[in-house]
């Protein structure tokens, strides 16, 4: 090919595509995108957005499970919910299950990432035996721990016995019952936060120990000098991951009180259930639940305010 066509060729594929071509080819290139998000976005609508909509809707007006009423009200639900007692109540058990439950399965995690990661023997039987519980649905977990905090045949008391102290009826008394759910729920749902540390611990490089030891540094040095500091971003998000499921407490706690309404282990969920599908009160409930999402997003901002801060402060 001779220089002159080599030039005609290379000054042709040099020549701007026409604005109308750019348009047609957008077009074709944002039609063939909404073709593929059409059905997330169908069903985004309506199983996420209508029922928002449709449930906060349902707050103003006086709508009954059995279908009667359903005319406006205003903020009358809102007005109620806000004093009513048994609502706070709940929405308090809520906030002490989330605290007596989020410090265990943050901490015993890492602890149980910890040792596992130093090469204990049978590292697969560890991580099986630590993350088993978590498959196992709650309903399951339920039934496992009523028999294991019966007062008369459970192992719970047996323990108890074998140290010389008297059985308690865990489930059945009100100083212990709220305990009792906290320690079935630590057992189940630990293997995932586990699996969270776990995972952040083998992405440290192994280098910053070797150069630590050359230094003279000892194994408990290492974790608070090398080992902590790196996990802080796995920190935050295990906290705020379990931060918002034990917000969400409801299955466990009904099913080992055998749907039994107790003062100190009702939740915010589970009364907004009694209201809505025991008191056929479908907009009080929903008023409920919006209290209980703006009690949510104020924590949420609480936490990136206290981040944010320490961030800044580091």
């Amino acid at each position: 090919m001779s220089h002159a066509a080599t030039a005609a060729t290379r000054s042709a594929s040099a020549t701007p595509t026409p604005p109308a071509a750019r348009g047609i080819k957008r077009f074709r290139e944002a039609r063939i995108a909404w073709i593929f998000l059409a059905p997330f976005m169908l069903a985004f609508l309506l199983f996420l957005v209508w029922p928002i909509l449709h449930g906060f809707y349902l707050s103003f007006t006086d709508q009954s499970l059995t279908g009667a009423g359903g005319g406006f009200v205003g903020g009358t639900n809102y007005a109620e919910a806000l004093g009513d007692a048994t609502m706070w109540r709940s929405l308090a058990n809520t906030a002490l299950f989330t605290l007596l439950s989020t410090v265990p399965l943050v901490a015993i995690a890492l602890v149980m990432a910890l040792l596992v990661d130093t090469g204990l023997p049978g590292q697969w039987l560890w991580r099986l035996s630590f993350f088993m519980p978590y498959l196992l649905a709650s309903t399951v977990i339920s039934q496992i721990w009523v028999w294991i905090f019966n007062p008369s045949v459970g192992a719970a008391n047996e323990l108890l016995r074998s140290i010389g102290l008297e059985p308690i009826a865990w489930l059945q008394n009100e100083n212990t019952n709220l305990t009792a759910i906290v320690i079935a729920t630590v057992w189940w749902t630990i293997g995932f936060n586990f699996l969270l540390y776990l995972a952040a611990l083998q992405n440290i490089p192994s280098h910053q120990y070797e150069a630590a030891e050359l230094d003279g540094a000892g194994k408990l040095r290492q974790i608070f000098s090398i080992t902590l500091p790196q996990l802080g971003p796995t920190t935050v998000v295990v906290l705020t991951l379990q931060i918002l499921a034990s917000l969400k407490l409801f299955d466990q706690a009904y099913q080992m009180m055998g749907g039994i309404s107790s003062d100190t282990t009702r939740s915010i969920i589970q009364y907004i259930y009694e209201a809505g599908f025991v008191g056929y009160r479908f907009g009080y409930s929903a008023a409920i639940s919006y209290v209980f999402f703006a009690v949510i997003i104020i924590v949420g901002i609480l936490q990136a305010v206290l981040l944010r801060q320490r961030k800044a402060e580091q």
